[in-house]
């Protein structure tokens, strides 16, 4: 219920001019109380609104015709004129967050990108060590039903963020965005940016419409698993997708629709034996959850047992492939009345060790690092480990922590 007393509260919020240090100040005072400046925190899946900075993204567009139509609407935030249509409204609970329009107007340094500015006020406020950056309304490339624009423009991001932002800062680390419906262009992509500076892997955005088992994509797979890189999968949704075009809330399609993709992927990817192919193929399942788990693993195990004929590159059962996946923890599916399901769902995939901390700041339903540190079943050193030591060991990363 809406009392007087809020929409005054909600009138001074929308009307404040508030940056990001101040919309995370109780963050900080948690980081703070917590000591989160002492241990090692990496965020395995943050994101920034890199159309804020569009023009600078059209500018590296190589083809002309596509660069000119792109050109056509550098808005500061929200769709492109090359973009498909959107849930923005519906993701944002239509203004009910002031933050998403404030942000627009927040002033970064002079002496750097406004990116990297914005990027480290939340990394401080947070406590975080070293981000792992992701697009934001680019992940809905995918739907763009001309496969040239999502590859142009793909390519065009990776090159603003190898030249301008990750240079900028060590701390700031990405997985490149990979245009999935043209396999081609993904391995090329792979190949001319895999070892630039801050990159530490690449990133399907998992709604697609391709099967990730095509043939057309094992070089892709085998031009990753030489180079060591992970492949992530970051779960999204759309009401475009027919799947849930019945549904009539932007919290169902987001309830069932997040992990429901990470299904899909995750069922072709075992069942056609991708483990198998690529054992040294490390893959990241991101902002699905971590609830689907169990259920898929239990799934899985028990109709392969009856018809184990139709995997045959199988050596294994699939549960025991995925709990070698990693996860993000990011949302947290945190019953209100017992947390012994979500231990055992710690327990069914290892989370000790691939298990890894995930904002999602700044999307409406981030989580902080308390969401894992104060969890009363986990022990100091698996907090630790899924914080930030499983990250650095996947990604490399160095174990100083920022003062």
């Amino acid at each position: 219920m809406t009392t007087p007393t809020t929409q005054v509260v909600r009138r001074k919020l929308v009307a404040g001019s508030q940056d990001t240090t101040e919309l995370l100040r109780h963050a900080a005072l948690q980081a703070k109380r917590r000591k989160f400046s002492e241990i090692l925190i990496v965020d395995a899946d943050a994101h920034h609104y890199e159309t804020e900075s569009w023009p600078e993204i059209v500018a590296r567009i190589e083809d002309p015709v596509i660069r000119l139509q792109a050109s056509g609407n550098s808005t500061l935030r929200g769709t492109t004129s090359i973009l498909p249509g959107t849930t923005s409204g519906d993701i944002e609970m239509s203004g009910r967050i002031p933050r998403y329009a404030r942000r627009v107007k927040e002033d970064g340094n002079p002496s750097e990108p406004r990116d990297v500015t914005l990027i480290r006020r939340a990394m401080h406020a947070i406590g975080i060590d070293y981000t792992v950056l992701f697009p934001g309304p680019l992940l809905r490339l995918g739907f763009h039903p001309s496969p040239e624009y999502e590859v142009q423009v793909a390519r065009a991001y990776a090159r603003w963020l190898t030249e301008v932002i990750l240079p900028a800062d060590e701390h700031i680390k990405s997985m490149l965005y990979l245009p999935f419906q043209d396999p081609m262009a993904c391995l090329q992509l792979v190949r001319e940016f895999g070892d630039c500076k801050g990159v530490i892997g690449f990133l399907v955005a998992s709604y697609r419409d391709r099967s990730v088992h095509d043939n057309a994509y094992m070089p892709l797979y085998a031009e990753l698993e030489r180079r060591k890189l992970p492949l992530a999968f970051h779960s999204s949704v759309e009401w475009t997708e027919r799947t849930f075009a019945v549904m009539n809330r932007y919290v169902s399609i987001h309830a069932l629709g997040m992990p429901f993709n990470h299904m899909v992927h995750m069922t072709n990817w075992v069942i056609n034996g991708l483990p198998e192919r690529f054992p040294g193929l490390r893959t990241i399942w991101i902002e699905g959850g971590l609830a689907f788990v169990p259920f898929l693993m239990q799934r899985l195990d028990s109709v392969y047992m009856m018809r184990s004929s139709e995997a045959p590159l199988l050596r294994k059962l699939p549960s025991e492939y995925m709990r070698e996946f990693f996860y993000t923890s990011q949302p947290l599916e945190v019953p209100l009345h017992s947390l012994d399901m979500l231990r055992a769902t710690f327990d069914m995939i290892k989370a000790e060790t691939q298990l890894l901390y995930a904002s999602d700041y700044p999307h409406w339903d981030f989580d902080l690092p308390s969401q894992i540190y104060d969890l009363p079943f986990l022990t100091q050193e698996q907090k630790l480990r899924i914080l930030g030591e499983n990250a650095a060991d996947l990604f490399g990363l160095g174990r100083n922590v920022s003062s």
